[in-house]
């Protein structure tokens, strides 16, 4: 069985977009619909900073088409400030609120501080908390995290390693859940920098191998100046078709 590939970017709404990606007199309020014509997922980070409305959720529920779906980076109260530490409550608002999106509601991203180290105790405690039928993944920005003993932890909850690059590092390619996630923050520095096709090809072969028998692969292009995220995305995706 062939995995369901999303492909879009991280974040829609950059004003350093128009006139790149979005027509110069589109309204902002016509951004999403326009960005769907061309992808199917995208991912929602303004969730980090602050937690969105209800009405912000039925309203990109509502605005998209059927089989849109939308990854969800979680808030940073409970990666950054708490630190997966005594959450259950924000947890539990955070997923009430994240859940009215619907069957058009991906994987929730859980994006780890670099200060982080590796503590496989406080990580089983949280992973016990998330509920089952939702997906979740998470991006370990200290490398003490990058182990087999992680990933197998991982595994046991059928949760997501999030396989990032960035400049001058890449993470493992490791699969820990029944789908896969991928993001891409930039190849010659950081948010930006556009991946050359031989990148991309490189990295088609790698997703889909990563891939094989798994339901579904989420893959984010974060290099958001320049609109690089827009053209990368549509250019391994097209390669991915052709895998």
């Amino acid at each position: 069985m062939s995995p369901k590939y999303y492909v879009g970017t991280s974040g829609w709404h950059y004003e350093h977009w128009r006139g790149k990606f979005y027509p110069e007199d589109l309204p902002k309020s016509k951004w999403l619909e326009f960005y769907t014509r061309s992808f199917s997922t995208v991912e929602l980070n303004n969730s980090f900073y602050h937690l969105p409305s209800e009405k912000a959720f039925a309203n990109w529920r509502d605005s998209s088409p059927q089989g849109f779906v939308y990854a969800v980076k979680v808030s940073r109260f409970i990666t950054h400030i708490k630190k997966l530490r005594n959450v259950e409550e924000a947890l539990e608002k955070f997923l009430e609120r994240a859940r009215l999106l619907g069957g058009k509601l991906g994987p929730l991203l859980y994006q780890l501080p670099p200060n982080l180290h590796r503590n496989d105790s406080v990580l089983e405690s949280f992973l016990s908390m998330l509920p089952r039928d939702l997906s979740h993944v998470f991006e370990f920005r200290h490398e003490s995290w990058l182990d087999k003993g992680v990933f197998d932890l991982l595994r046991r909850y059928n949760a997501g390693f999030c396989i990032y690059d960035m400049p001058d590092f890449t993470t493992p390619l490791e699969a820990t859940a029944d789908f896969v996630y991928v993001r891409f923050h930039g190849s010659t520095w950081l948010y930006g920098g556009s991946y050359s096709d031989e990148e991309l090809s490189g990295w088609a072969k790698n997703i889909s191998d990563l891939a094989r028998g798994e339901k579904a692969v989420y893959v984010y292009f974060n290099n958001d100046a320049e609109a690089f995220a827009v053209q990368n995305a549509l250019m391994l995706e097209q390669k991915l078709k052709g895998k």
